[in-house]
Formats: C-alpha cells, sequence, structure tokens
C-alpha cells in the first residue's frame, strides 16, 4: 500500500491544468448503456473511480478502452444485466447503472453499493422513484432485482430531499421511458446539468436543465445517438488546488475551470483575504499575507459544496481567529478532525458543528478515512511544520488524477513511498 510523504513549508509557483469531472464523468459512463452506437468521451480522468464503473460496464458486455484520457466505449454487445458486489463494493456510484439498464433491458440487478464511509446515503429514494415509473423491485441477497415486463413510463417524481445520483438515475431512466416524466426537487449540480444537455443533444426533449423542475419526454425504449462528449472540469480538483495555494500562501494559475461552477468557493476564499483573478478558463491565485477565520455551511449547488467542507476546515487551521463549519449533507464527515488534531488543529466538534480556533499545525503521521478528507490533510500538510505522512491514500487515488505530479510541478515537496510490509 502506498502513502504519501509532504515535507512542509514549500511555497508554490506555477500553473496546473485541471481534470476531468469525476463526478460528471461517471453518469456519463453510466449514460452509454442507452446508446445504440460507440460512443467517444473526451477529458476524462483516469481516477480509480472511473476505472471501476468501466470494468464494471464490460463485466456485463460492453467494450470500453481509457487512452490519454480518451474513453470509447461501445454497450451494444451488453449480455448481462447483473452487475456483481465484487466490483459495485468499491464504490457508491455503481448504482448510477441501475437506472439506464433497467430502462433498456426492463431488468437488472444491482448489488448495493460501497464507496466512502460517510454516512448512510441510502439509496432507497432512487428505488421509490423508479416504482413510480413503473418497476417492480425486491431487495434480495444484497442485491436490487428490477424489473419493468412492458418498459418503464413516464411518472411525476417528488424526491423529499436533492439527491445527485438519484436525479442523474431517474433522468437517464426517464430518457428511454414511455411518455412523460416530471423531476421536481431535482439537483441542480453541474454534473447533473451535463447529463441533461447530453441527452438533449441526442434528441431526448428535455425541459428546465439547471432548475429543479425538470420535464422529459421519453422515447419510448428507443436506443440513443451519441455524439462525442468532453467532460466538465472539475470544480472540487480546482477547489483543492485554490486551497493548497491559499494555505501555503503562493501564487498559481489554475487552467482548464469554470468559475461559473466554483462561485461559492471563490466567495469563501474572498472572505478569508485569498484573491482570485478569473479570466477565460484560467483562475490565478493571489497569496494572502494572512487567512481570516470563515463561517461556512455545505448545502445544494449553487451553495458551498460538501466536497470542500474537508479541505476548507484545513485552512481554517491556521487562520487569524476562530472559524465555524456546519455540515447540513451528511452525518459523519468530520472524520477529518481527529487527523488534523493528530498536527495541533484546535478543533471542537458538537454534532454536525465543527469550531475550529487557529494555530500552527506540526508534522504527523495521519490516515485518510475518505476521498475529500484525504486532500484536506494533504493541503495541512504543506502548511504543517515537518515531515507528515498521509497513510491510506487509496482514497486519494479514487478521485484525484497525478495529485502529487501536479503538486510537485508546483514545488510542494511531496513523495509516493510504499508502506513497510
Amino acid at each position: 500500500m502506498d502513502f504519501l510523504q509532504i515535507q512542509g513549508g514549500a511555497k508554490l509557483s506555477g500553473e496546473i491544468s485541471i481534470s476531468g469531472a469525476k463526478n460528471a464523468a461517471l453518469p456519463i459512463i453510466a449514460s452509454t448503456i442507452l446508446a445504440k452506437n460507440e460512443v467517444e468521451i473526451l477529458n476524462v480522468p483516469n481516477v480509480v473511480d472511473i476505472n471501476t464503473l468501466v470494468a464494471l460496464l464490460c463485466n456485463l458486455g460492453a467494450q470500453g478502452q481509457l487512452k490519454n484520457n480518451f474513453l470509447t466505449l461501445n454497450t451494444q454487445e451488453i449480455n448481462s444485466t447483473k452487475a456483481t458486489y465484487d466490483i459495485v463494493r468499491k464504490m457508491r456510484a455503481s448504482i448510477l447503472v441501475l437506472g439506464p439498464l433497467l430502462a433498456r433491458f426492463k431488468e437488472c440487478a444491482v448489488s448495493l453499493p460501497g464507496g466512502c464511509a460517510i454516512g448512510a446515503r441510502p439509496i432507497d429514494l432512487h428505488l421509490s422513484a423508479l416504482e413510480k415509473m413503473g418497476a417492480h423491485i425486491s431487495i434480495q441477497g444484497g442485491y436490487v432485482s428490477a424489473s419493468a415486463k412492458d418498459g418503464l413510463k413516464g411518472a411525476e417524481i417528488i424526491f423529499d430531499k436533492i439527491t445527485v445520483t438519484g436525479s442523474e438515475n431517474i433522468i437517464m431512466a426517464a430518457a428511454l421511458a414511455r411518455g412523460k416524466t416530471r423531476i421536481l426537487n431535482a439537483a441542480k449540480e453541474p454534473e447533473v446539468v451535463q447529463i441533461c444537455e447530453i441527452l438533449a443533444d441526442c434528441g431526448v426533449e428535455i425541459n428546465g436543465i439547471g432548475t429543479s423542475e425538470i420535464n422529459i419526454t421519453g422515447t419510448d425504449g428507443e436506443l440513443l445517438q451519441m455524439s462525442q462528449i468532453s467532460v466538465i472540469p472539475d470544480r472540487i480538483e480546482a477547489g483543492t488546488y485554490l486551497c493548497a495555494a491559499a494555505i501555503s500562501a503562493s501564487q498559481i494559475t489554475l487552467k482548464n475551470t469554470k468559475k461559473e461552477h466554483l462561485r461559492a468557493v471563490l466567495d469563501k476564499l474572498s472572505d478569508m483575504g485569498v484573491k482570485c483573478e478569473c479570466e477565460g478558463s484560467d483562475i490565478k491565485v493571489l497569496p494572502a499575507s494572512s487567512l481570516k477565520p470563515v463561517n461556512i455551511i455545505t448545502t445544494e449547488y449553487p451553495g458551498f459544496p460538501t466536497d470542500m467542507q474537508a479541505q476548507f476546515m484545513a485552512l481554517a487551521c491556521v487562520a487569524d481567529g476562530t472559524s465555524v463549519i456546519e455540515e447540513r449533507l451528511f452525518e459523519n464527515r468530520f472524520m477529518h478532525a481527529s487527523e488534523l488534531a493528530r498536527m495541533g488543529a484546535d478543533i471542537k466538534l458538537n454534532a454536525h458543528i465543527a469550531t475550529i480556533t487557529g494555530t500552527k499545525l506540526e508534522g504527523a503521521d495521519v490516515m485518510a478515512t475518505d476521498l475529500r478528507a484525504s486532500s484536506a490533510l494533504v493541503i495541512a500538510a504543506l502548511a504543517a511544520r515537518g515531515v507528515s505522512n498521509i497513510h491510506r491514500i487509496y482514497h486519494l487515488d479514487r478521485g484525484y488524477e497525478n495529485l502529487e505530479q501536479k503538486l510537485s510541478s508546483l514545488g510542494a515537496n511531496i513523495k509516493r513511498l510504499k508502506e513497510n510490509a
């Protein structure tokens, strides 16, 4: 198993290019199940989660190859509709194949998912929505078995709470359903917008893209002709490098970003005294002499993203004063706090509220608990005095492409090493 060793205190400079968004690429890959042609996808990040989902489709009989961030997928030869435990357990997003498989083949079985250990994240919202569309669903032996003998039919879906993967699953299922589907309280994340735009480009009638009410007229089982797709830039990766620059008081430039997807993050950095200049798809970070404390409440897009909460907690650990972070989307998402405390951070937790008083950090051995928590530990290590070893970085590899290479190119003192057996 690998770990990262970081010598803190280095100043960063230069520029890096932001990869395609993992969380946009995953539903796009799942959507190719709806296609009648081979699909080409550009700007695909070469990270573990992407390779896991491609392997899942290949297990079902599809053909796929990812090379130089260019993915070709042909799902015409799919001959199985059972997504087995050995792959699905590695990643929650595997549930994204449920809607497309059911819509196309009228039956499927998907193992109950795994992934990051951050709270319950139940899939019951996906299942109840598919039942409204005429599916019969049962859970047997750890599998979700779904069937719709006459195909899925349009329905009115009201999500009790906003769900990104739930919205994506139902949008994809509705694309091939018979009649109109109306989704209320839909997620508005850029990744959801992109999947809607792709389906609309295929000729599916979709209204309300980017709003909480989406109306879709399905093709009644007719498969889609998909054009070449380019994955949007990863707003969470961009935000993570913005935080790396902020904590090390460094000037760096990020290429291939969409600043409109980063408004909440840029606003909070501004509150902390970090200025960013945006020009086209470039964002230049200007160093602040010191970081001001910040108050953050995580919420659905366009609010502050829960996937940036851990990175900002790392920033708050060295700010001048006391910051408050309230996590409203997931329970159990402060697991990084105890690891940051090993580096000397002053963090007090009360249920879903963290109070962080700025101090100086010291290098330490720490352990990643989930994908975004691991990047927070990397950020903290950049500012810590001495050497930090970050263990269990397989979490990082699930979602960040070439993290240590990108940070090294900016001047960070970071190495990937093997754990002693």
